[in-house]
């Protein structure tokens, strides 16, 4: 995991600070350090400054700046690099910001980065409306939004991204800006996909749109030899989907459920996770359409509320295992992509009670076709599919295989991934990687130049980071 090369006690930290201040050792230190990536606990912060309110943000970043110190930012913690709580750092905890107010009559929501996805779509649910954000509740918002957003709502409304209207930010000099459109808005275009790198967000302002709040959700379990029958299938039977459709595909350990055949219960399946948020009336023909690409073991789609069909991944996503996150765009869903992928299947070096998935996410529609690939920072061009490979175990001992098959998977999966891609849904590949995923060689020079703008020591470092434009 990552480490900090700052040394400090910061015995000196401001004492006009409001929030908690922890350092080792403190009563609830253990607690606030623990992160969505286990492997972040192996070496703590120096220490976790708990804001209370902006103010307090502003307080440490004119700290930080005024003694050149590297800070690190922790809203949600879901992160699967564990850049919230680097060790020996000096921490932003925003988590205790988690205010959420939904306005019915403009659609806008607004939130603070330490609100989980769930909790935010409980809110606008109240008024039968919903932001356009991730797919497990314990996702923070900021970081999500920061990164790009997706999930079963992009087809139909857009990424994450798409849908922000405004950001309140401090600056690494403790100034409070709005970015939007029209104010600062060379920032709002680089916040828009570029991360944390530019400042701390303290607010979100979204457009929501009315979904629910009844669904159509759920999965469609096949057996693993026919995974290679039916992701053939998939892209051509898909063309003509309606933008209502979510869908993500998952190679995943079949659950041990009572309708499954015990033989196959903890053995690879083929699980079509499908969410229909349009006129419950059509649904049906495209569920039966779905399973009728093969011979689904269980048909586990039914009607049920948005709040609970945005939560089905929860189960397979548990907060604070160790882990590792690979991933990338396709352009086709082609054979030999999807053979790498079913290959790998049977080299993943799961234990008991380890968790493993390969996902497969069916873009198009929205996200693909409603925006201009240079609007924002976050980029989708050519990107027609979405994979990544998630693994998660809990002894230590099992970091180096864990890891040499995400390498291994990830290299196979390279002359079928673009250069481009979803930085929150892979872990950090390196500078090479982090040059092109937002797309043009332009986009990451006018980020670097943003980053200079805002951030020219590069305090806000660590993250998937934008290295500031250099003038030598």
């Amino acid at each position: 995991m990552h480490v900090s090369t700052d040394h400090r006690t910061h015995s000196d930290f401001p004492t006009e600070f409001r929030g908690a201040v922890l350092r080792p050792g403190d009563d609830q230190y253990d607690a606030a350090r623990a992160v969505y990536q286990g492997r972040a606990a192996d070496e703590g912060p120096a220490l976790i400054a708990q804001c209370a309110d902006e103010e307090d943000v502003a307080t440490v970043l004119r700290y930080a700046t005024a003694h050149t110190i590297p800070v690190a930012v922790r809203s949600g913690g879901h992160g699967s690099d564990g850049y919230a709580m680097p060790g020996g750092a000096l921490v932003i905890d925003l988590s205790a910001m988690r205010d959420v107010i939904v306005d019915p009559e403009t659609r806008v929501v607004r939130a603070q980065p330490g609100v989980r996805l769930g909790e935010m779509d409980a809110a606008a649910q109240q008024h039968g409306l919903a932001v356009p954000a991730g797919t497990v509740s314990n996702t923070g918002v900021a970081g999500l939004t920061l990164g790009g957003g997706i999930g079963f709502l992009m087809r139909r409304y857009g990424a994450t991204v798409d849908n922000l209207l405004a950001c309140d930010v401090i600056t690494v000099d403790g100034r409070k800006v709005r970015a939007d459109e029209t104010e600062n808005s060379e920032l709002f275009w680089a916040l828009r996909g570029g991360g944390g790198n530019f400042g701390v967000v303290t607010s979100l302002e979204y457009r929501a749109h009315p979904v629910g709040p009844d669904v159509v959700a759920g999965q469609l379990i096949f057996p693993f030899d026919q995974a290679a029958d039916v992701l053939g299938k998939l892209s051509a039977h898909l063309a003509t989907a309606p933008r209502e459709l979510g869908l993500l595909v998952a190679i995943a350990d079949a659950p041990p459920l009572p309708m499954l055949p015990d033989e196959v219960h903890g053995k690879p399946a083929l699980i079509l996770v499908v969410v229909h948020t349009g006129e419950p009336a059509t649904a049906d023909e495209v569920v039966e359409s779905l399973a009728a690409l093969g011979q689904p073991l269980a048909n586990l789609v039914t009607k049920t509320t948005w709040v609970q069909a945005n939560s089905m991944l929860d189960a397979v996503a548990p907060y604070g295992m160790r882990m590792n996150l690979r991933g990338g765009y396709l352009p086709t869903l082609s054979g030999d992509a999807v053979d790498v992928l079913l290959e790998h299947v049977a080299t993943v070096p799961a234990g008991p009670g380890d968790i493993y998935s390969i996902n497969i996410s069916f873009m198009g529609g929205a996200i693909s076709e409603d925006m201009d690939e240079d609007a924002v920072a976050f980029s989708r061009a050519g990107a027609g599919w979405l994979w990544e490979a998630i693994c998660k175990w809990d002894e230590p001992e099992s970091d180096a295989q864990y890891d040499e098959w995400a390498t291994t998977l990830t290299e196979a999966m390279r002359p079928h991934t673009l250069t481009n891609g979803y930085a929150n849904l892979t872990d950090d590949l390196g500078e090479e990687w982090r040059r092109g995923v937002h797309g043009s060689e332009a986009k990451h020079q006018r980020l670097r130049s943003i980053k200079a703008a805002w951030d020219p020591q590069n305090l806000l470092r660590f993250n998937k980071n934008i290295a500031p434009e250099t003038t030598d």
